[in-house]
């Protein structure tokens, strides 16, 4: 019952902080000075009132609210402004598998090298692999994604010559965004592993279990890592969402028709409902993976409870 009542709180909480999030970023639009046809200096005065018109922008700004929300409530984004005949969940169906086959990639990669990175500098603290791992995790997360983007294809594409630098192709086209667009999260993520353990391996119930007689691998990984892993699991849930849905600068590098080039065409042709698709999308994950996180934290730690 416990576990009901949680997830329909949960659940009508996540819908509310939608609700919002999409009023505001109906709002936030509206109020930018212009038009997505105002740019195209060859529609005359006639043409573009026209335009408008078919597209209801010329309805006061309450009532094309209300039509706006009514089809998102129906699962419509609306047309694409810049796109004629293309509806905006189409650009999202398009756009996001690719975003979320990199993201996918890119969050194995922060989950299976960063936990186990973390973990071999907390065993081995203050020796070699320690400081080679500290090192190296330090520099990642000084590193912005579009820098170790834009530093991959010289080094990798132009100068060595060994891989693409655009398209998705084949697997060798993966690595370049997977790495730019993993690598922060897993120095982060080896770096917050690593303190964390520190952390649990000092309190008293750790060195209660070794007083036990209890094997270092049972003291290590069922008693410390899992414990260990709520701060992990805190960060990489509401990243797992942004991973998936693609960082817009990484894509536009790589060239990758994701949903990051969707969203950085909408906002330089004033493409309103593809702008304001693609913020709902990414809340709507957020929304979801927090509120997995939550679930996460009782299957990891038994004591915390839904209440």
């Amino acid at each position: 019952m416990n576990l009901l009542k949680f997830f329909l709180k949960r659940f009508f909480s996540a819908i509310f902080t939608l609700f919002l999030i999409s009023t505001i970023t109906f709002f936030l639009m509206k109020a930018i000075p212009g038009g997505p046809f105002s740019k195209n200096e060859k529609l005359s005065d006639r043409v573009r009132e026209s335009i408008e018109e078919k597209y209801h922008l010329n309805d006061p700004i309450h009532k094309q609210y209300l039509d706006y929300m009514a089809g998102l409530l129906k699962g419509d984004l609306g047309p694409s402004f810049a796109r004629p005949g293309v509806e905006v969940s189409d650009l999202m169906k398009q756009g996001f598998p690719i975003s979320a086959s990199i993201g996918g990639f890119a969050i194995l990669m922060v989950i299976l090298i960063g936990v186990p990175f973390g973990i071999i500098a907390a065993i081995k603290q203050n020796k070699a692999p320690d400081y080679a791992i500290s090192f190296l995790s330090t520099l990642g997360v000084c590193i912005p994604s579009f820098v170790l983007a834009t530093l991959f294809i010289f080094v990798f594409c132009y100068k060595l010559n060994i891989l693409p630098s655009n398209g998705l192709d084949s697997w060798k086209h993966y690595i370049g965004p997977v790495v730019a667009l993993g690598g922060f999260s897993l120095a982060f993520v080896t770096r917050l592993t690593r303190s964390s353990m520190l952390e649990i391996m000092q309190q008293d119930y750790i060195r209660t279990a070794r007083a036990k007689g209890l094997p270092e691998s049972v003291v290590l990984f069922k008693h410390g890592l899992r414990n260990a892993l709520i701060p992990v699991v805190t960060y990489i849930g509401p990243t797992v969402a942004a991973i998936l849905t693609g960082s817009f600068v990484v894509e536009r590098i790589f060239a990758l028709p994701g949903m990051g080039k969707h969203f950085t065409d909408s906002v330089g042709n004033r493409d309103y409902t593809t702008l304001m698709g693609a913020t709902i999308v990414f809340a709507a994950l957020y929304l979801v993976m927090i509120l997995i996180v939550d679930v996460l934290y009782v299957v990891i730690d038994p004591r915390i409870k839904f209440d």
